[in-house]
């Protein structure tokens, strides 16, 4: 029978843990239970030793669990806040796609541990205190949904080599003409979000999948970490390609990324700026934003130990940075343009009269790659 790990803390979640390995055992499943108690005992902790306590049970989870990946079809953990949050840290530790879900009131904002790690999130809306129907209920659809992970099959590789791409809404254009140029050239696009999150995901993907080159098309989540916006963080976000063929543009490194109109600072308010959507305002940058931005960037990328190549779209670096657009400007482009080319030593740039989601654009960016990815 297929075999599911089970976490969660018994000191304080028990009853509901056993009620929850019953129903996975009605489905034909071997259950096997991993306690995550703090085990404090009867004296008090401060927050900071149960902070501490929390991580290094969570790691320690992960360090035992993970070996069994093999052998079971799935990791499940259940929680309230504690509880939820030591699971969270243990899943994290397993390979990113394996399969991992949680059960929980998500009492927290979850995004910034689902950042780079795939975890399906099973709400209990009801807390998980006593025995009732709708814990029942939430207890078989888990069940249920972790015996048809038991069928599931592993996907073959392609065969094909991968190249990463960076995208966002306002570099869309950009990213669906890369991603059909790439199959083209029969290599296999696997596309991250840079929205303050996915380049995190992008950073966890190639330490453990690996890729044979990267088109970073859409920088913008340099603007978050180094200037405002959310994000999680990505230390590797800029680092984790050095080693690989890589080009790079400057896609939405013109705007912050905020968040709804009614949140964001009057200071960015006065400043050129859209609604994107009714929960992302766009907020242009100023001249010494983008100056500043050249240098971070160019001393990221002097980092690379492979082929760089950098495309500098001069007629707009988003979908609103063009002509009657509403953060339309061409003397960014030309501060970052300089700095980029000034201060260049282990990668090379090259001007395109064109905006960033010109057809023409994303062709050059994987004519450029593929050139490089030959003599690498």
């Amino acid at each position: 029978m297929a075999r599911v790990l089970l976490m969660g803390t018994l000191q304080t979640k028990r009853d509901a843990l056993e009620s929850l390995g019953r129903a996975l055992e009605a489905h034909g499943l071997t259950v096997e239970m991993i306690d995550l108690s703090l085990e404090t005992g009867p004296g008090r902790v401060s927050g900071a030793e149960k902070v501490a306590l929390m991580q290094a049970r969570a790691a320690e989870a992960a360090a035992r669990i993970a070996p069994r990946c093999t052998d079971c079809v799935a990791a499940v953990g259940m929680g309230g806040g504690t509880g939820a949050e030591i699971v969270m840290g243990a899943l994290r530790g397993l390979p990113a796609t394996y399969p991992k879900i949680l059960v929980s009131t998500l009492p927290f904002d979850p995004r910034p541990m689902l950042a780079d790690c795939a975890i399906t999130l099973i709400p209990t809306l009801c807390d998980i205190e006593g025995a009732n129907a709708m814990l029942d209920q939430v207890y078989e659809n888990t069940a249920a949904a972790v015996a048809g992970l038991a069928r599931a099959r592993p996907v073959p590789r392609s065969g094909r080599r991968s190249v990463v791409l960076t995208t966002l809404g306002a570099t869309g254009g950009a990213g669906t003409a890369a991603v059909e140029a790439l199959k083209r050239a029969g290599l296999e696009p696997v596309v991250f979000h840079a929205n303050g999150f996915g380049g995190a995901a992008m950073a966890r993907f190639l330490a453990e999948d690996g890729a044979d080159g990267v088109i970073d098309l859409t920088t913008h989540e340099l603007n978050r970490i180094a200037i405002a916006g959310d994000h999680v963080a990505m230390p590797g976000r800029f680092s984790a390609a050095r080693a690989l063929p890589r080009v790079v543009l400057p896609g939405g490194l013109n705007f912050l990324g905020l968040g709804a109109c009614d949140t964001v600072a009057p200071g960015h308010l006065a400043r050129p700026h859209y609604r994107h959507t009714g929960q992302f305002t766009h907020v242009k940058l100023t001249p010494d934003e983008m100056a500043a931005q050249a240098a971070r960037l160019a001393d990221e990328l002097n980092r690379s130990t492979a082929p760089c190549h950098v495309i500098l779209p001069m007629g707009g670096f988003s979908h609103e940075d063009a002509p009657g657009g509403a953060i339309e400007d061409a003397g960014l482009r030309a501060i970052l343009a300089e700095g980029l080319e000034r201060a260049a030593r282990r990668f090379t740039t090259a001007r395109m009269d064109a905006h960033i989601n010109d057809p023409a654009v994303a062709r050059a960016a994987v004519e450029a790659l593929t050139e490089r990815m030959r003599d690498d």
